[in-house]
C-alpha cells in the first residue's frame, strides 16, 4: 500500500460511525465516504460521483456489469415484486466478448450460459488485440439480440492494450451496452469514463497501491442494472450491504496519488519495462515476447521461455528474490496452459513456459537490473529440469 493510502485507511478504521445511520457520528461518516466518491469520481473521469459504485473488489464489479446489465436487458425485476412469477423470456441473450478476459468475467458469462445466454467471442492477433471488424461483424448481425459487450482495458497477462474507443463507437451505434475492466490499466494510463464511451468500467484499489477488498464499478448514470445483492439498497440499491469507509478513503488516497502522477510514472515504468524486454531478448535470445510490443501496458513484460517449465521457472525466481507470475493469480494453482496465450495462437507448450514479470511504483532500475543477470541461470536451471509433456492437458477441466 502507497504510505498516504495506509494512513488514510488507518486513521479512518479509528473512527465510528456506519453511513447509512442517522445520528451525526453515521451523517460525518456518510460526509467522509462522499469525499472519497467524489476525489474517485475524478480519478476515473467520471461525470458525477453518483457514476462510482462502490464494491469488495474487481470481480464483484466485474460480475454486477455483466450480471446486471444482462438481466436487465431481458426484463428482469431489480427487487422482489412480492408474488413469485416466471423469469422472462430471453429478448437480448447474447453477450459479446473475448477469449482473452479475466476469468472474472468469463465464468460470469459461462455461468450465465447455464440460465440461456449465449457467449460470442471477438477473434483477437496474435499480439491479442481484438479484430474490430469481427465484433462490427458480431454486431451487425446480432445487435439486435445482444445484451452488452464486456473487453477487457488491457490483459492482465500479456499487457496489450485494446481499442476500447473504438469498440465503444461500434456498441453504441448498434445499441449495445459495453462494459471494460480497467482492472490493469488504472493507475498506469491516463482513463476518462466519459471520453471512452462505455457504459460501465471496473477499476480495484489494490493494483494502485490500495487496500485488497475494494474496488469500484463506474456506472453511467443512464444505465439500469440489476443488483447481485440485495439488502438494504444502499449504492443506487446496486450494492447492498454496509458501507466500508476506511477502504473508501485509502482506494480514493491511492488513487487521487497514481492518476496525478501518471504523467511522470508512466514513462518511467515504460522506460524499465524496455529495459527489462532488452536485458531478457539479450541474456535469453530464444525467449518470445508475449503481446503487443508498443500498445502495452506501462508495467507489463511477458516472455514465454521454450523448454522451460512456468512453475520452475516461478518457484527458482522466487528462491532468487523475485515475485513474478505464470498466469492470472486468481488462477494460480490451476496446472493449465494459459487460455489467454492459447487465443493468441500459442501452442500449449509455449503456454506452459510462460512468465509475467510485473513493474509497480514500488519498482527500481536496480532491481531491475538484478532479474536481467539472474534470468538466464534460472532458464537454465529450468530447462535441466525438462517440461512435463507427459502430462495430458486435454483432461484438464
Amino acid at each position: 500500500m502507497r504510505p498516504t493510502a495506509l494512513k488514510a485507511y488507518t486513521d479512518e478504521l479509528q473512527k465510528i460511525g456506519n453511513p447509512s445511520a442517522l445520528h451525526s457520528l453515521g451523517q460525518q461518516s456518510r460526509l467522509r465516504l462522499e469525499d472519497s466518491r467524489e476525489v474517485l469520481a475524478g480519478a476515473v473521469g467520471a461525470s458525477t460521483p453518483a457514476e462510482v459504485v462502490l464494491t469488495s473488489g474487481g470481480t464483484e464489479a466485474d460480475n454486477l456489469a455483466i450480471k446486471g446489465l444482462f438481466w436487465h436487458r431481458n426484463g428482469v425485476p431489480a427487487e422482489g415484486a412480492g408474488t413469485p412469477t416466471p423469469a422472462p423470456e430471453l429478448s437480448h441473450p447474447i453477450i459479446i466478448t473475448t477469449p482473452i478476459e479475466h476469468n472474472a468475467v468469463l465464468d460470469t458469462a459461462g455461468w450465465l450460459e447455464t440460465q440461456g445466454a449465449q457467449v460470442l467471442l471477438v477473434d483477437v492477433d496474435t499480439d491479442g488485440v481484438i479484430k474490430l471488424d469481427h465484433l462490427e461483424e458480431l454486431l451487425r448481425d446480432h445487435g439486435d439480440r445482444t445484451a452488452l459487450v464486456s473487453i477487457m482495458y488491457a490483459n492482465n497477462e500479456i499487457g496489450t492494450v485494446q481499442p476500447i474507443k473504438e469498440a465503444a463507437t461500434l456498441a453504441k451505434a448498434a445499441g449495445v451496452p459495453i462494459h471494460t475492466d480497467a482492472v490493469q490499466a488504472f493507475g498506469q494510463l491516463p482513463l476518462n469514463f466519459a471520453d471512452l464511451g462505455v457504459d460501465a468500467m471496473t477499476v480495484t484499489a489494490h493494483k494502485i497501491g490500495g487496500p485488497v477488498g475494494i474496488g469500484a464499478l463506474i456506472l453511467s448514470r443512464d444505465i439500469k442494472a440489476v443488483p447481485v445483492l440485495h439488502g438494504g439498497g444502499q449504492e443506487r440499491s446496486l450494492r447492498s450491504g454496509t458501507l466500508d469507509v476506511a477502504g473508501a478513503a485509502a482506494f480514493a488516497a491511492a488513487a487521487q496519488e497514481a492518476t496525478g502522477d501518471i504523467a511522470h510514472e508512466a514513462p518511467r515504468l515504460s522506460g524499465l519495462r524496455d529495459r527489462l524486454i532488452a536485458g531478457i531478448e539479450q541474456g535469453v535470445p530464444d525467449a518470445h515476447l508475449s503481446g503487443h510490443r508498443e500498445d502495452r501496458l506501462p508495467g507489463n513484460v511477458h516472455f514465454a521461455f521454450p523448454g522451460a517449465e512456468a512453475d520452475s521457472l516461478l518457484f527458482l525466481l522466487d528462491a532468487a528474490g523475485f515475485a513474478t507470475s505464470a498466469g492470472s493469480a486468481c488462477s494460480a494453482g490451476v496446472n493449465r496452459p494459459s487460455h489467454v496465450l492459447l487465443a493468441c495462437g500459442r501452442s500449449e507448450d509455449e503456454a506452459r513456459s510462460s512468465q509475467r514479470f510485473t513493474l509497480g511504483h514500488g519498482t527500481t532500475e536496480e532491481e531491475v537490473d538484478k532479474l536481467i543477470e539472474a534470468l538466464p541461470g534460472v532458464v537454465e536451471q529450468a530447462r535441466k529440469a525438462g517440461m512435463n509433456s507427459a502430462y495430458d492437458w486435454s483432461q484438464a477441466d
